[in-house]
């Protein structure tokens, strides 16, 4: 009896020392509940920024007077029948300080467009801050403020060493209210929200607002490990930030260069799905599948093909959406081995990686065709009717770009110049950089739910 009681009351004592996970081989949580942020937001809090910019927009008055009561010219107005006015648009959002000389991390859509940028600290003092460089491809600015004393700056941290479920805090100033802290955990990691082609956001539930655009998300080392970036407007507790990994090297290269330089390989991709696996005799659903390869570019001066299947690329699997991102880390000149399945079969390839022509694209569009563009995607194209993968998306037409008969509309979407198939404004740019003025290209475009074919000229 005595016996059999032991070995029971042993039982149970295992019983329970399993269910607390004392023994090694059960694992027990990673870290306990913070008790308070105070600690964190006390160390940080100086290092965090206000900014408010401002944008003179011009406005010409109509010719004819309009009948309503609020509208912004009157008949005894100087600037009524057809001149110019200007007014002023404002707007708020937040920073965190990297460097003690001045400066300063931000969102590129924060400070996009600003005539004017004020960056208040945490005692209320208030500086004018230049942009030193922006790069709208992961909304990634870097600014600078001349002060009269050294800036405290934050540290930052290994945004790979996060894990769903890990406390973080995030700062800023939303709706203008001020330093504002809040927490919440990693939701998820490396989401891709068709913002741009090197999406790879940190969701957390911790509150971000308008006005927190551009603050930073901290771990519970105190490190910033993101920056806060956009919002799901219907969605309770949905937030996105940048990794800080992500934006390391690109803060390097605004500082020094003023711009992000980044390789060019030349190929569209998209995600493999379980029917096409099935169709191209894939044993897996792991790579990226081409969809195009623009003509003299480095992928096709390497043979890659559509329906090829990378699979790695300088020796890393590669998905859809990684692919992009480790292309555009490669300098140019680089020779990379790219690993594909063509046909079911291995296939190993040499490409020389060349440079992504980057800051340029919509500026060159507009200075050659007189047309103000945005790049669509391939994961976001379905939504506007394109399967096939992404394109560019005319958002102004300057006046006397094009000439009766040969009309391109607002909303109208470029899918296909000279004989090739386009997918974005950096594909675009690079058809038409040769051309000269009065020369045209042929272009195929994507209106409503019918396609047609534009000849567009270069202007004078």
């Amino acid at each position: 009896m005595i016996n059999r009681a032991k070995n029971s009351m042993a039982i149970i004592i295992i019983s329970h020392l399993l269910i607390l996970g004392c023994f090694t081989s059960i694992p027990a949580f990673a870290a306990p509940v913070p008790d308070s942020f105070s600690g964190i937001v006390n160390e940080n809090t100086k290092s965090v920024v206000n900014i408010s910019t401002t944008q003179v927009i011009k406005q010409k008055a109509p010719k004819f007077f309009p009948f309503f009561p609020d509208f912004p010219f009157s008949q005894d107005s100087p600037d009524f029948e057809g001149r110019e006015r200007e007014f002023r648009r404002k707007s708020l959002g937040s920073g965190f300080i990297i460097d003690s000389d001045g400066y300063i991390i931000t969102n590129n859509h924060v400070v996009e467009n600003a005539d004017d940028i004020t960056v208040t600290l945490w005692d209320e003092s208030e500086y004018k801050a230049k942009v030193k460089g922006r790069d709208p491809k992961t909304d990634i600015a870097l600014i600078r403020v001349d002060a009269d004393k050294p800036l405290p700056a934050v540290t930052l941290g290994d945004s790979a060493k996060l894990d769903v479920g890990d406390w973080v805090i995030a700062m800023g100033n939303p709706y203008g209210l001020g330093h504002t802290v809040t927490a919440g955990i990693v939701s998820a990691k490396s989401r891709f929200i068709g913002s741009g082609p090197y999406d790879d956001f940190i969701q957390t539930d911790a509150a971000i607002n308008p006005g927190n655009s551009g603050g930073p998300l901290f771990n519970t080392k105190g490190e910033v490990v993101g920056i806060n970036t956009a919002i799901i407007p219907m969605a309770q507790g949905i937030g996105f930030a940048i990794p800080v990994n992500l934006s390391k090297e690109i803060m390097r290269s605004l500082k020094t260069k003023g711009y992000v330089e980044r390789g060019w390989l030349g190929v569209t991709v998209q995600k493999i799905t379980p029917e096409l696996a099935e169709n191209l005799k894939l044993t897996s659903r792991q790579g990226a599948l081409v969809t195009d390869v623009l003509k003299n570019s480095p992928a096709d001066k390497a043979k890659i093909k559509r329906k090829d299947v990378i699979v790695e690329f300088a020796g890393e699997k590669v998905s859809e959406h990684s692919l992009p991102r480790l292309v555009a880390a490669m300098p140019s000149g680089k020779q990379v081995t790219v690993k594909a399945i063509r046909d079911g079969k291995p296939i190993e390839l040499t490409v020389t990686i060349s440079r992504q022509e980057e800051g340029i694209p919509e500026a060159l569009i507009a200075e050659k065709l007189g047309l103000k563009t945005k790049t669509i995607n391939p994961e976001i194209a379905p939504q506007f009717g394109i399967m096939d993968g992404g394109g560019v998306l005319i958002t102004e037409v300057a006046q006397g770009a094009t000439k009766a008969g040969e009309d391109i509309l607002v909303k109208d979407i470029i899918v296909e110049a000279g004989g090739s198939r386009i997918n974005s404004t950096e594909e675009f740019a690079i058809i038409i950089k040769g051309l000269k003025s009065g020369e045209r290209i042929l272009t195929l475009l994507k209106r409503g739910s019918s396609y047609l074919y534009r000849s567009l000229r270069v202007r004078e």
